[in-house]
Parts: C-alpha cells; sequence; structure tokens
C-alpha cells in the first residue's frame, strides 16, 4: 500500500532561473485559479497548512517547490510536487501577463525533471476552454517519459447524475474532495505509479 508520509515546502521561486536544481522526478501541478490546487496539495500530504491559498485569485505567481516522501512497502522513495502559479483570473497588465506567461512555459517545456503533469480540473465546469486549451497543450509538449494525470476537485458539490455524466464524458476521470478527503488515497496511489512505474504490495 502506497503512503505519502512527509512533506516539506523547500522554495519559492519567480522564474526558471531561480528554481531548485533538477535533481529529482517531479510532479507539475496544474490548475486554473479558484480550482482548489493549495487544498488539493494538503489533502495529498495530509497537511493542513502546507500549501497556503491566496485570498486573491490569480495573485500567486510563483513556482513551489515541496519535497515529499512515499512510502511503498517497507521503502522510502522521494520525489518533489512542483506547485505551478494558477491560470486565468490574474489582473494585471497584458505586457506583465505575457511575461509571466513566457516564463512559465519555459519552465513546464524545459524542465527535464517532470515526470508527471497534474492537472486539476474544477468537477462542476469540466468542459471550460481554458482547461480544453491546457489539454491540448499538455499533449503537445509531453515528452515520452511524462504522464499526464486530469484529476477533478470540488466532486462533493455534484449530485450522482452530475457525476455519472462526468464519468460519461472523461472516461477514467479521477473525482477528489479536498473537503471530504474523497478519492485522495485513490489519487496518491495513481500519481505515485504513474511517477515511479512501480506497484506497490
Amino acid at each position: 500500500m502506497v503512503k505519502l508520509i512527509e512533506a516539506e515546502f523547500i522554495i519559492s521561486a519567480p522564474n526558471i532561473k531561480l528554481a531548485l536544481p533538477a535533481d529529482m522526478s517531479e510532479i507539475a501541478i496544474m490548475g486554473r485559479s479558484n480550482v482548489g490546487k493549495s487544498s488539493f496539495i494538503n489533502s495529498l500530504t495530509n497537511r493542513k497548512n502546507l500549501a497556503k491559498s491566496s485570498s486573491t485569485p490569480g495573485k500567486t505567481r510563483l513556482i513551489n517547490f515541496f519535497d515529499i516522501t512515499y512510502l511503498c512497502g517497507e521503502d522510502r522513495m522521494y520525489a518533489r510536487l512542483v506547485d505551478l502559479p494558477g491560470f486565468g483570473y490574474a489582473k494585471v497588465s497584458k505586457s506583465e501577463k505575457a511575461a509571466w506567461q513566457r516564463s512559465l512555459n519555459e519552465f513546464i517545456k524545459e524542465r527535464s525533471s517532470i515526470r508527471v503533469f497534474i492537472h486539476l480540473v474544477d468537477a462542476r465546469h469540466p468542459s471550460m476552454q481554458i482547461d480544453q486549451e491546457v489539454r491540448d497543450y499538455l499533449q503537445h509538449i509531453k515528452r515520452g517519459d511524462q504522464e499526464i494525470i486530469e484529476i477533478f476537485t470540488k466532486s462533493d458539490k455534484l449530485k450522482q447524475k452530475e457525476i455519472a455524466k462526468l464519468k460519461k464524458n472523461f472516461p477514467g476521470a479521477i473525482l477528489v474532495s479536498n473537503l471530504k478527503r474523497r478519492g485522495i488515497d485513490e489519487a496518491n496511489k495513481i500519481i505515485f505509479h504513474k511517477l515511479f512505474q512501480v506497484n506497490c504490495p
């Protein structure tokens, strides 16, 4: 059984030049602002305040790094969570947004240590154009040694009929609720397998 047993915030970097060395397998977490990214990281790591959410959507423009430790049987396996800035809401000038986007694109495309992309999508709005653009973008830039996992947040706000429709439109959808910790253990198991390509006893 897979367990994420340790998690520690390391550093925030404003751009790729100030990022940590690419010396460990990484999980890059992406999602539009207000999708519940910080809450998902806290649920995934079982740490209440590890990732701090901003009161202003789109305000955070830093790349946040967290070192994590998984326990697989008796073996400890190490990785890093990379929390990328949320997209979609930032109230900044066009030139600032363009520069920010260039820096983020550079990081995503050139970061050799990223093994898994997690694309968080609000389960209540699964077909927004901005999320479809991210799907297309990730498929376009993904290397052969990288995996993409789409995870739908806020599933506790859906009725059973809506959940059935979501699963029909997105076969194999991973639904989580940060509020009720629903689906978190399953998400961790899938992330671990995609990251290390091994199955835990």
